[in-house]
């Protein structure tokens, strides 16, 4: 996993570790955690030990696997290009383990590596999303979030939006985006991507508006119905604020469609940092 991503928003994917305790109605159905149970690490599977749900483990990895992003950078200074790096599929940089957590220690050693990983690799874009913006803050040192990363957060529904989005917001950062994926309901935007200039009492309320939005819907056999008008709404918002906007992909007639088209066309924009 890593060298070509399947993520059509990305170049490749990187994980400090595996492993996360679900914290939303979005992870009801995540692909990461169904991921890892067919590959053995679930209560009774092969690996001993379940990465995901209460008292779940984390799965660290060697040294070969943190030279990869290395190898990437260089590729891409050789090239004269940027690549994208989408960093956490498997796990959530920002999540906090309690204190009596066995692996406390042991994600706070790789969140430590992972930032002077992101500053050693200057072609790289760092992609990072979480459902936890509210610890971004905590974990992430400023001069690794304004060099090479691409800050995000998922919001699901505008329940999340609202609960999500101002934390994001207050962090500075080279690109800030959402992923509206699995997209559960519909949502409005219009607060934060508004290109009218706030009032002079909120001017200094965020660092900087959103530059990116990406859907999606949920896949896999439990999936959840996402409405092609939702998708719409969103797209059109986005388009009135000038904010790049990708449709990564849907249920059409019961089969699951990458990149699919909208209105005759299909939206896979993204941003110039």
């Amino acid at each position: 996993m890593g060298e070509s991503s399947k993520i059509a928003w990305t170049d490749h994917t990187f994980n400090p570790w595996w492993g996360c305790a679900k914290v939303s109605a979005g992870c009801a159905n995540c692909y990461a955690a169904t991921l890892a149970h067919r590959l053995g690490y679930s209560d009774g599977g092969t690996k001993k030990h379940a990465l995901w749900g209460p008292g779940g483990r984390r799965r660290f990895f060697s040294d070969e696997h943190w030279q990869q992003p290395r190898r990437w950078n260089a590729k891409a200074e050789r090239e004269g290009v940027r690549q994208r790096v989408f960093c956490g599929s498997m796990c959530d940089v920002f999540e906090t383990l309690p204190g009596a957590h066995p692996d406390r220690d042991a994600t706070r050693f790789a969140r430590r590596k992972l930032w002077a990983l992101v500053y050693n690799t200057p072609r790289l874009d760092w992609q990072l999303l979480t459902k936890r913006p509210q610890n971004i803050a905590i974990h992430a040192p400023y001069d690794v979030l304004v060099r090479n990363i691409w800050l995000g957060t998922t919001v699901e529904n505008q329940e999340a939006a609202d609960e999500r989005i101002p934390h994001l917001l207050r962090i500075p950062a080279r690109v800030r985006f959402l992923s509206v994926e699995p997209m559960t309901g519909p949502v409005n935007l219009k607060a934060w991507i508004d290109s009218r200039p706030l009032p002079d009492e909120q001017a200094d309320r965020f660092h900087a508006p959103l530059h990116w939005v990406i859907v999606g819907c949920e896949s896999g056999p439990r999936a959840r119905t996402m409405d092609l008008d939702w998708v719409r709404s969103l797209r059109d918002q986005c388009v009135e604020a000038g904010v790049p906007f990708f449709f990564k992909q849907a249920m059409i007639a019961d089969k699951l469609v990458r990149m699919p088209e909208l209105d005759g066309r299909a939206w896979d924009q993204v941003p110039r940092p």
